[in-house]
């Protein structure tokens, strides 16, 4: 089988040459590529290819359809908004994730943002460097305040956890059932952003997801609230939450995802709203998360070549 990789998965030299040895060991050929946007440079890249290893890199449904070969796509993240699902359908191309490997990463992240936030860090932070007191800021804690979860999947089910650990009540909105014993109360979105002093996005990207989060429900937050986005960008509209914070109409948010992936322009409205934080994408990027995500994937590649999907995701 010919195996191409078409963006590195970030960890060391000698961990993907011991996966490329074990690969080419079994008789399959292993060839890694620079990450390109270039549609023509991809189609030549995976010409010959039967499986397709990448992470959160676009993939084009013309590089898809030009492959003739390919019956796998292996993809190095949890979201997979970003694979041609319904052409892999109609071509009958398994995809698998790698599902769990950024979950203790993507939590810490959400429970350290909001903990700043709460605070009153980014303004404070602000303060100090003008010389001035902490005078009219004062934070809260955790203990006692309501985290309110979108998204109770493993990502959501772990940041609620850590913050009940810290004292907080746990209401969750989800599509399904949550039986998990951290949550206190399963509520409907709409009064979750009503009884939340934090909302924590955690939804996948999906046409039923897509601005759900819409500039309606944002205007039901608390004055005192902060909202939370580890997840995808288009789920929470980006502009009615720069509109609100503008205004002091919720108290702050941390945004890691936006409508594009960063760099981002630098009028972008998220970039200059109070009491803010802003990362570029790094929820799922920890030393640890790189090197269980490759651990997955080349299980799951292993696993597909000996005839047993992992992981396999559906169009949603």
């Amino acid at each position: 089988m010919n195996i191409v990789l078409l963006e590195s998965l970030n960890v060391e030299r000698p961990v993907m040459d011991a996966f490329k040895a074990q690969l080419e060991e079994l008789g399959h050929t292993f060839v890694e590529y620079e990450k390109t946007g270039d549609v023509d440079t991809l189609i030549e890249e995976v010409k010959d290819a039967d499986a397709i290893m990448l992470a959160n890199m676009p993939l084009p449904a013309a590089v898809v359809e030009a492959a003739p070969r390919l019956k796998y796509i292996d993809v190095a993240f949890t979201g997979y908004d970003h694979i041609p699902m319904d052409v892999c359908a109609r071509k009958g191309i398994a995809v698998s994730n790698a599902s769990g490997y950024a979950t203790e990463s993507v939590a810490e992240l959400a429970i350290a943002t909001m903990i700043l936030l709460a605070r009153e860090v980014p303004a404070l932070e602000i303060a100090v460097k003008e010389g001035k007191t902490k005078a009219g800021l004062r934070g809260w804690t955790l203990d006692g305040r309501t985290v309110g979860i979108v998204g109770a999947g493993a990502i959501g089910l772990r940041t609620a956890e850590l913050a009940k650990a810290m004292g907080a009540r746990i209401i969750a909105f989800n599509r399904s059932k949550v039986t998990s014993p951290i949550v206190d109360e399963q509520v409907s979105l709409e009064e979750l952003m009503k009884q939340s002093d934090v909302v924590s996005v955690h939804l996948p990207l999906s046409d039923s997801t897509r601005g759900i989060v819409s500039k309606e429900l944002l205007e039901t937050m608390k004055p005192t609230a902060v909202l939370i986005n580890t997840a995808r960008g288009p789920v929470v509209d980006e502009n009615a939450l720069a509109d609100l914070l503008n205004t002091g109409r919720i108290q702050g948010a941390a945004v890691d995802v936006f409508d594009k992936e960063p760099p981002l322009a630098l009028d972008h409205p998220l970039l200059h709203t109070p009491n803010t934080i802003v990362t570029p994408h790094i929820g799922f990027d920890s030393e640890q998360s790189m090197v269980l995500r490759a651990n997955i994937v080349f299980d799951n590649l292993i696993s597909w070549l000996d005839g047993d999907i992992k992981n396999e995701v559906k169009a949603r």
